[in-house]
């Protein structure tokens, strides 16, 4: 189990990144939350096996198609397996 940390940078907010991610993470399998930060950036918090990992990354390099993602960075973290589901948060 492989957890991460990305912030995508970019035109991410007014987009429906958040509701894109969860649909993607949630195809994938993949469990963890999305969020809006108040710098316009989007926080991806994320757990799953590499591949899922590593697609979901994929994926939020491009974004929904109103998104214009300029940079994401990760940070890998310590595997909790303390999230159910994939949630978007407020």
């Amino acid at each position: 189990m492989k957890r991460i940390q990305a912030t995508v940078h970019g035109t991410v907010q007014g987009v429906g990144f958040r509701y894109y991610t969860q649909q993607e993470a949630l195809r994938l399998g993949v469990t963890g939350y999305v969020r809006n930060l108040p710098d316009s950036t989007v926080e991806i918090v994320a757990e799953g096996t590499d591949s899922q990992i590593q697609a979901l990354l994929a994926w939020a390099h491009q974004g929904p198609a109103a998104a214009r993602v300029t940079r994401v960075v990760v940070v890998e973290q310590a595997a909790s397996s303390s999230f159910q589901n994939f949630s978007i948060e407020r």
